[in-house]
């Protein structure tokens, strides 16, 4: 028997039983994750579907991971000191993803991709007006990847409106939330990285303010090392030059279904070269009644010398992504859908991606979903299928 028929049955045979678990389990859905268990909710009060957010979940992680006026009984233990705050119950999530796929340039055909990733997750609050957040990657794509998000928040800072984050965070976060997308595909405009530089708009270390006022007006501001996640050297120093990376971003609502932004980001990098970063661009989201779910994303960013090459070679990068959510009956669907495209170009080497996915999942609980995804590669002509579970607990 050939490869390829091989190949294809084993791919029937996932998709056999991928179609019986969807009709299989459509019982009323119940979820467990860290937060739902602390205050005995569902996780659809902050999440539809999970892990993306809804505005109370927004709001509510940005309340310290507090709901207003009700803190959860006998959240901390009683120690005979007024000045602790030591967590009864530490609170803990998982989460578990995994799949099956295809890809049409790649001579393997079908690959059993599970576990694609085993999170641990962590978060609460500490005491009044602070608060925790980290998860770190058992398993990521076969590898133990580490801690990514961790940082501590002080919140409504001199009972103002002021929150601030100190530690590891994704610099794209109050934009667009890569972490908690629902497709396979990612946005690859924040991850894009020209020649050897090492600033883009994924992870880092550092510094954010946020402050909201009343007539929907965001402002933050973050300052960073502009080098990612490296190790620390022999010195105990995370950040590789004198430099810092300066982000500033305004967002504001109009009405109740609509929201305009834009971000700016400049920075230099480098040792023996210097390469001076800047990026600006809009971003929209359109949403109307958590029924549809309309997000765009532009980006320019000017490189001066990317390779560290010693000339001024100004590359331009430019993209961003589209992404659709559809959800029929709000924040109850138990089947969403969604549309992204992506597209970047850059000058150097005449970079382009250009893709277009059409993602199809269904809530068998809650807190566990069967996803499928067709992506095609515009650029290259190839396509790639993806099916299989998320899930959190």
């Amino acid at each position: 028997m050939s490869k390829k028929i091989v190949s294809l049955a084993t791919l029937a045979l996932f998709l056999g039983a991928l179609a019986v678990s969807f009709f299989a389990y459509t019982e009323s859905a119940e979820a467990i994750p860290a937060f739902a268990r602390k205050y005995s909710m569902s996780c659809t009060t902050c999440h539809a579907p999970v892990p993306k957010l809804k505005a109370y979940g927004d709001e509510f992680a940005g309340n310290g991971f507090v709901l207003k006026d009700k803190e959860a009984p006998r959240y901390f233990m009683e120690a005979g000191d007024e000045n602790l705050s030591l967590i009864r119950d530490f609170p803990i999530a998982v989460r578990l993803d995994g799949y099956i796929k295809y890809h049409s340039n790649t001579d393997k055909n079908v690959d059993l991709t599970s576990p694609y990733l085993v999170k641990f997750l962590s978060g609460g609050s500490l005491a009044k007006n602070l608060a925790y957040y980290f998860y770190f990657y058992m398993n990521e794509r076969g590898e133990v990847a580490g801690v990514e998000d961790a940082y501590i928040m002080f919140n409504n800072l001199f009972g103002s409106e002021l929150d601030v984050y100190l530690g590891q965070f994704q610099i794209s976060d109050p934009l667009f939330k890569r972490e908690l997308r629902l497709t396979y595909e990612d946005y690859e405009i924040y991850r894009h990285k020209p020649g050897d530089s090492k600033i883009n708009l994924a992870y880092d270390r550092g510094v954010m303010l946020t402050y909201g006022f009343p007539s929907g007006t965001d402002i933050i501001v973050e300052v960073v090392n502009g080098n990612g996640l490296v190790e620390a050297d022999d010195f105990r120093v995370y950040d590789e030059d004198k430099y810092k990376g300066y982000i500033g971003r305004i967002s504001q609502d109009i009405g109740d279904f609509f929201r305009i932004g834009g971000i700016g980001y400049t920075g230099k990098e480098g040792l023996t070269g210097q390469n001076e970063v800047w990026m600006a661009g809009p971003d929209m989201t359109l949403n109307w009644t958590d029924r549809l779910e309309l997000n765009l994303q532009y980006l320019i960013r000017n490189d001066s010398d990317p390779l560290f090459a010693g000339t001024d070679s100004d590359i331009e990068t430019k993209g961003g992504f589209g992404e659709l959510v559809i959800m029929p009956d709000g924040d109850r669907s138990r089947w969403y859908g969604v549309l992204l495209g992506n597209y970047v170009e850059s000058d150097l080497g005449d970079y382009k991606y250009q893709t277009v996915s059409a993602h199809l999942g269904h809530l068998l609980r809650t807190n566990i979903r069967l996803v499928g995804e067709f992506i095609y590669d515009i650029e290259n002509e190839e396509s790639t299928f993806v099916m299989g579970f998320v899930s959190g607990f």
